[in-house]
């Protein structure tokens, strides 16, 4: 992933080989591989980080979790094979695409059934959440890794509403960036 080596020290890189990647599931390690050449692979969660997270879930004992801004699904697949069998996660993404070419590896994983994945800007799904009252207190965990990436995405958006275009009529899903990301 490129906001982990590409950006990192040679002593950063050297911690990353000995100690975080040796450490990282073969389903992640696949993800990480798999998102690397993507064009937009900046966005993606580091493993680093990753291993920090799969702790914090540990240690709240989660179950049911809430992940805004996916990428193609590294933080989201590890929250998934970190939660126990019955545990659940939302996860809100602007852009399906994205999660699309992660998709098989969560598949392959055994772990799709746990993610409940929304096409959506972040709020009016945790608006939505909010106004029943059995999620009050329901979430365990919550992940947002959304910041600056706005103008990354209003770029993918643009291109992949032009495919679209092309190939599908017309959805009233939302497809771009909110108006009030940078």
């Amino acid at each position: 992933m490129a906001n982990d080596e590409a950006n990192a020290s040679d002593f950063s890189k050297g911690l990353l080989q000995i100690s975080v990647y040796p450490r990282e599931q073969e389903a992640l390690k696949e993800l990480r591989i798999l998102t690397h050449n993507h064009a937009l692979a900046i966005m993606a969660a580091a493993p680093d980080a990753g291993q920090l997270i799969e702790m914090l879930l540990k240690l709240v004992n989660a179950r049911k979790t809430i992940e805004v801004g996916i990428f193609t699904g590294y933080s989201l697949l590890l929250t998934a094979l970190t939660l126990p069998e019955d545990g659940k996660v939302i996860a809100i993404n602007v852009n399906r695409s994205s999660y699309e070419l992660g998709l098989p590896v969560i598949k392959k994983a055994g772990v799709v059934h746990k993610i409940d994945f929304r096409k959506s800007e972040p709020l009016p799904v945790l608006d939505e959440l909010l106004n029943h009252k059995e999620n009050e207190g329901g979430f365990d965990f919550a992940f947002v890794d959304d910041a600056d990436k706005g103008k990354c995405w209003r770029k993918a958006n643009e291109k992949e509403e032009a495919k679209e275009d092309q190939d599908d009529p017309p959805t009233t899903e939302i497809e771009t960036v909110p108006p009030w990301m940078p």
